[in-house]
């Protein structure tokens, strides 16, 4: 359980030290590892259930269940439920489908591609929140760091290898996934001088179910059924009666939502976007975790060098931050 105080409000206070300013990034960088560990298991329950449910229905139990959950990380992080009330609230719920619209094009292109090429184009993402983070936030990005960051890339594509099935319309959805995570990320990172993480991932959550119950209305009955494409199939699919083993696991993604949403806005909110979005990276390990226990898959050579290149990316991106860690008049600038 991470430190109450490191999760107080506010977040973007201006480091006194560099001492201090690393170790606030490498406490972001803890936290969005740990979101990105969490979040791969609501990845392999969806995949597991894309084929005989909807992903409305999954998304309202999901967010549903998630709730109670949220809640309670808002008490316990901010001490009371009062950050709920900002009038801020319509960017924290615009930021929530940012973060829905990521989600549901990332699902449905892991429908209808393998995981490995999924993943692979999902991987965009840390380019483009570092790219973000220099044109919206400002953020100076040394070449360094940008070295880390593409190579932390390369070693992915070298993990999966995405072969021909990149020609699938569906290669575009983890793209735009990639696009609309980053925009979310960067949001987090600005809006987090003023609002918790857990009153951010709550509103999200909000956004979740809001659209989430807007797509059963229209394909819950199923008769907009498309069977043509997996895709297409489970964003239409009508709704259907789960078991209760089936139930269970998409309740499960309720309480994995509240701790990994939490996690990962808690990570960009504290440190610079620059430093943490690297080890995004790190979400190809559970992949192959994943698929090492419940399919008996393992990377050939060319995976574990791919492997290696990437913990030595983010390694180097570590030992760059105790390197170039910004001072106090720096930290502000970088902090708008």
């Amino acid at each position: 359980m991470p430190d109450q105080a490191a999760l107080s409000v506010p977040y973007m206070t201006v480091a006194s030290s560099p001492a201090q300013g690393r170790s606030q990034s490498l406490t972001g960088i803890f936290f969005l590892i740990l979101g990105i560990a969490i979040f791969s298991v609501q990845d392999l329950i969806l995949k597991l259930l894309s084929d005989r449910y909807p992903l409305s229905e999954a998304m309202v139990l999901r967010s549903l269940t998630a709730i109670p959950f949220m809640l309670a990380l808002v008490r316990i992080f901010d001490g009371n439920l009062a950050g709920l009330i900002s009038r801020r609230w319509p960017q924290m719920l615009a930021r929530g489908l940012l973060n829905f619209l990521a989600y549901t094009l990332y699902y449905l292109a892991l429908a209808a591609l393998p995981m490995a090429t999924t993943v692979a184009l999902y991987f965009t993402a840390p380019l483009i929140i570092t790219l973000l983070a220099v044109l919206i936030l400002q953020e100076t990005v040394s070449w360094r760091r940008w070295f880390g960051v593409i190579c932390g890339f390369a070693g992915v594509v070298l993990m999966v290898r995405p072969g021909s099935n990149l020609f699938d319309w569906a290669a575009l959805l983890p793209i735009l996934c990639g696009a609309a995570y980053a925009a979310s990320m960067i949001l987090a990172r600005s809006m987090g001088k003023k609002d918790s993480a857990a009153a951010m991932a709550f509103w999200g959550n909000n956004a979740f179910l809001l659209c989430a119950a807007l797509l059963s209305a229209w394909f819950g009955t199923g008769q907009h059924a498309a069977l043509l494409h997996p895709s297409l199939a489970f964003l239409t699919r009508g709704w259907a009666m789960p078991t209760l083993t089936d139930a269970a696991l998409m309740s499960a993604c309720g309480f994995i939502a509240a701790i990994g949403l939490t996690l990962l806005t808690q990570a960009y909110a504290m440190a610079r976007s620059a430093v943490v979005a690297p080890f995004e990276f790190t979400f190809a390990f559970w992949g192959i975790l994943w698929g090492w226990l419940f399919f008996g898959t393992l990377p050939d050579t060319l995976g574990w060098l791919g492997i290696a290149v990437i913990v030595v990316s983010g390694l180097y991106v570590l030992h760059r931050e105790g390197i170039e860690v910004p001072g106090p008049e720096q930290s502000a600038q970088a902090r708008g």
